[in-house]
């Protein structure tokens, strides 16, 4: 299946530059695309209970919804989807016949705490 059919994935100019500082971590393309598949597609558009997904409270944002993937497989990190990668991204349902997934921020939990707050209100606020 191809996720472009379903999904509209946007990645902020600043989720690109987490990603090159994750670098290092050869596989992460390839698990970014099998978490939008098996994570948000299955969550939002199958309607499946996916445990990980969770929307962040108190950013005063009604729209779009904002998450947080507490779980992300790496696969050259091990330890599967306990890897300590966390991902930020916004969902909107139904744009242009598709739903509309943002990727706002990616870390690795080991080198930060929390999700950059000042960029979700920056671009969402």
């Amino acid at each position: 299946m191809k996720i472009e059919e379903h999904l509209e994935v946007i990645r902020l100019p600043e989720f690109d530059k987490d990603m090159k500082k994750l670098k290092k971590h050869r596989t992460l393309e390839d698990d970014l695309r099998r978490f939008l598949l098996a994570q948000v597609y299955m969550h939002h558009i199958e309607k499946h209970d996916v445990k990980g997904l969770y929307r962040i409270p108190g950013l005063g944002i009604k729209e779009p919804k904002i998450f947080k993937a507490t779980r992300f497989s790496c696969q050259s990190l091990g330890g599967g989807s306990y890897s300590g990668i966390r991902v930020i991204y916004a969902y909107s349902e139904k744009e242009n016949d598709r739903d509309k997934v943002t990727l706002i921020e990616i870390y690795y939990k080991g080198d930060k705490e929390n999700e950059n707050r000042d960029r979700i209100i920056k671009y969402f606020g």
